[in-house]
């Protein structure tokens, strides 16, 4: 197998064009390449400036998840240092979670801060949202988001080799005028539910916006999964400033 190790996006665009199979870490596509058979070609994202970035509000798909600190927002932050162990998380990356994993343990923090993906493909790279980067599989190249004013993480203890833990991501972002919009995600089994609510400071209270998230597909979770996101949302409010 070839291992391709692009430092420019043409020369990215060219190996996908030649057939290079896109690969982050490896830590999940390595197994089934000795199952099935490796590719020819190979491409790694590791060399890309593009691609490494780390920013308040900015995040690179060949970024370690170890490399992840404080230069992000604290949900993001917290998800990525509860991924695996320390040997894994050396290893694997932005990109390889969000597009690679079954687990997707990275995808509801950035659901929460209403993460762009920009993708990259043979005719260059372009913006879209979470959702077809997950459905389609996509060369994920990096996030952009907007800092939140608050954010908050949890992941429920779990065995190894066990069912995936619950996760419930919160984040509180400012729409102007008073007005905020809270964002909840929650990985319930395989499946990530995202909804929101819409709140202005001062005039609803914690009640209120947890009402309406009961009225999205949120109140359809399991009572115990529901009492977790009641605590986690009420925390999370109260860590806005003037609560």
């Amino acid at each position: 197998m070839l291992l391709r190790l692009p430092t420019s996006l043409s020369e990215a665009r060219k190996h996908l064009a030649e057939g290079a199979v896109p690969v982050g870490g490896a830590t999940l596509v390595w197994a089934q390449w000795q199952r099935d058979g490796f590719p020819e070609q190979a491409m790694s994202l590791r060399s890309l400036p593009e691609a490494k970035v780390i920013e308040r509000e900015a995040l690179g798909a060949a970024v370690l998840l170890h490399q992840i600190d404080d230069r992000v927002p604290e949900v993001l932050r917290r998800a990525a240092g509860t991924i695996g162990t320390g040997a894994v998380r050396r290893t694997a990356t932005v990109g390889g979670n969000i597009v690679g994993s079954t687990l997707r343990c990275l995808l509801p923090a950035a659901l929460v801060l209403d993460a762009r993906a920009t993708v990259l493909d043979r005719d260059g790279t372009y913006e879209t949202d979470l959702a077809e980067v997950v459905a389609k599989r996509h060369l994920l190249l990096g996030l952009a988001w907007r800092t939140p004013v608050a954010s908050g993480y949890h992941k429920a203890p779990a065995e190894a080799g066990g069912p995936p833990p619950l996760v419930v991501a919160t984040a509180v972002s400012a729409e102007g005028e008073g007005r905020h919009r809270l964002r909840v995600a929650v990985r319930d089994g395989y499946d990530v539910i995202g909804e929101s609510a819409e709140f202005r400071t001062g005039a609803d209270g914690t009640d209120q916006v947890l009402d309406a998230l009961e009225r999205t597909a949120l109140g359809s979770l399991a009572l115990a999964a529901r009492d977790v996101v009641r605590r986690e949302v009420t925390g999370v409010l109260t860590r806005l400033p003037g609560s």
